[in-house]
């Protein structure tokens, strides 16, 4: 026996512990952790990672309330038609190929004020959609709508935009959100979250149509695209079938927005005046 500051340890105990220490348990806790993680708070934690990124862009924090300018956007990864050249002659954005920027604009917020919105609706609708559908689905239906959201917004918006926010994709699980308690409206409490979803729904859509700068077809496109995303997804369906479903319904809601993209983008470069409307 080893003495010890309490007690006594046996030198097999020791020898235990030491190799124990030697191979650093930390790595093992984080990776639990990370899978025990709610993807909501994750998701929380990534737009304002976000944020912070735009301030970096911006050359320091003294944008921290009111977000950086449009230029400094633009170079964090908003959404936009074109970064160079001009109106008849752009380069780079969307029109130039930059179509990552349907991902990362969802990441970006206007200012502290837009973020601290979004990630309250996105608290709420998040945890609860979480509980209903599944961590993995909640992340790619957050995913998915949001580009379905940009491709909205950047078919069928003015000729120049720069887009930022999670809003399209956070409508997007307000509309799996809905879908899912339809599908089971016959239940009390379903018919509860649904009046309470929907109310908030008209609230935000008046809203979003009452103040110019804010991107209402983003908006449309990311309900539309999330009341399709949680049928496919519900989780009520055997196995196998709720795959097929799954796959079918977010693989045809990515091909609609690479087809809106496409189709936007052979207007642009064929009458780039579009972009002057």
């Amino acid at each position: 026996m080893i003495p010890a500051p309490v007690g006594h340890q046996c030198p097999e105990c020791v020898a235990e512990a030491r190799r124990e220490y030697r191979q650093g348990p930390g790595r093992q806790v984080a990776a639990v952790d990370l899978k025990a993680t709610p993807v909501t708070k994750i998701l929380l934690i990534a737009i304002g990672i976000g944020y912070l990124w735009e301030l970096v862009v911006a050359g320091g924090p003294g944008s921290l309330f009111d977000g950086p300018g449009f230029q400094d956007l633009i170079d964090a990864g908003a959404l936009v038609p074109f970064t160079g050249g001009t109106e008849l002659d752009p380069t780079g954005g969307i029109v130039g190929g930059e179509w990552w920027r349907l991902l990362s604009s969802m990441f970006l917020h206007a200012g502290l004020i837009h973020l601290g919105l979004n990630a309250y609706v996105l608290w709420i609708f998040g945890n609860e959609i979480e509980r209903q559908i599944g961590r993995v689905e909640t992340l790619v239906v957050f995913l998915v709508t949001g580009v379905f959201a940009g491709a909205t917004s950047f078919a069928f918006g003015p000729g120049f935009i720069v887009a930022v926010g999670a809003s399209g994709a956070i409508f997007g699980l307000v509309g799996a959100f809905i879908a899912y308690n339809y599908l089971r409206r016959q239940h009390v409490m379903a018919q509860a979250r649904l009046r309470g979803a929907l109310s908030m729904l008209v609230i935000n859509l008046i809203i979003g149509f009452s103040i110019p700068s804010i991107d209402w077809r983003a908006h449309l496109g990311g309900l539309v695209a999330g009341l399709i995303a949680g049928f496919a997804v519900d989780p009520s369906r055997p196995v196998a079938l709720r795959r097929a479903f799954t796959a079918a319904g977010l693989v045809a809601l990515l091909v609609v927005a690479i087809a809106l993209v496409a189709f936007r983008t052979a207007q642009i470069n064929q009458d780039p005046s579009i972009l002057l409307r």
